[in-house]
């Protein structure tokens, strides 16, 4: 086995758009858990939920992407 390839033959490394989409979608969990974990520890509240998980989603796209 190659090392593109894991142990379902599958290729490891996905290529164009789905790759992007992967991204997306990795970086929208990581800032949902940042965001849940805020609101366990009393950091947040739900009423300013919707600005403070853009400010977040933001932050960790620009992380990610730098």
């Amino acid at each position: 086995m190659t090392k593109e390839q894991t142990a379902g033959g599958k290729s490891a490394k996905p290529s164009g758009r789905a790759d992007r989409s992967l991204t997306d979608e990795a970086i929208l969990r990581v800032a949902k858990e940042v965001v849940v974990k805020f609101i366990e520890v009393g950091r947040l509240s739900p009423q300013n939920f919707g600005e403070t998980f853009s400010e977040i989603y933001k932050s960790v796209r620009d992380a990610v992407r730098s």
